[in-house]
């Protein structure tokens, strides 16, 4: 099989919070086609979502919410006990945000990823997967649900009548059940550049995923996400995208 000549490149942004900074945001933008933009519950703030917009648009990247559990503390990577109902409430107030300041400096959502420990459960929780499709398909049902490659969020989105983009980790590694190693484990992150890109394109090219363990399972990719929140994310950005350049591979 031939790699795909297409690929969305997201990157969660805007995690920086009053005068607190994380990432290089701006030296990052020129090589993705998508950002999710955090709402103000696990990290981002008004300002510092209306700052991320205003990167986005000259670069004409989709602009996506990130919505998390309300955990500024952990960064949203610790799971909160929430009730469906209140994940929903939750999910669609972040939207709601973020949407307000994208319309009033002239844009508009494209898609919505949740974040963190939030993403996690809805990808093996059908009920909670079900709550933030829902809450996505309320708020405007042509917004695109990023989700994990063959996890029940993806699912319960396209059950519920929402376009959905199977998301892979440039930069994770995977379990045998397709779920990323958790950040608690060793090897739960690929290191170096050439790591990242070797995996990118084996996912591309055969449609697999080597796992931890050395197997090969089938997984399914429209966008590939990257990290932006640890030293030297930018030149990670850009040798990733020129690599995947030198494959053919473009960056939509």
């Amino acid at each position: 099989m031939k790699a795909k000549k297409l690929i969305d490149l997201n990157c969660d942004m805007g995690e920086s919070f009053g005068s607190w900074t994380m990432g290089n945001d701006a030296a990052i933008m020129p090589y993705v086609s998508s950002v999710n933009i955090a709402c103000g519950f696990h990290a981002g703030d008004p300002i510092i979502m209306m700052n991320t917009i205003d990167l986005a648009i000259p670069h004409g990247v989709n602009i996506g919410a990130h919505p998390g559990y309300p955990d500024l503390a952990g960064f949203g990577r610790r799971h909160l006990f929430m009730s469906p109902k209140e994940v929903y409430a939750a999910v669609l107030y972040q939207i709601g945000a973020l949407s307000a300041i994208a319309r009033a400096r002239g844009a508009e959502l494209h898609h919505v990823k949740p974040h963190g420990a939030l993403y996690n459960l809805a990808a093996k929780d059908r009920v909670y997967a079900e709550a933030i499709a829902d809450a996505i398909y309320a708020f405007d049902s042509s917004l695109i649900l990023y989700g994990l490659s063959g996890s029940e969020l993806t699912r319960a989105g396209k059950e519920k009548g929402l376009s959905v983009f199977h998301e892979v980790f440039a930069d994770r590694t995977y379990q045998a059940d397709a779920s990323l190693t958790p950040r608690t484990e060793p090897n739960a992150i690929l290191k170096t550049p050439e790591e990242v890109v070797d995996q990118i394109i084996r996912i591309l090219q055969t449609g697999e995923v080597i796992t931890r363990s050395g197997d090969a399972i089938p997984i399914e990719a429209d966008s590939i996400c990257i990290h932006g929140d640890h030293e030297g994310a930018a030149e990670f950005a850009k040798q990733i995208y020129q690599q995947l350049t030198d494959f053919d591979i473009s960056i939509r």
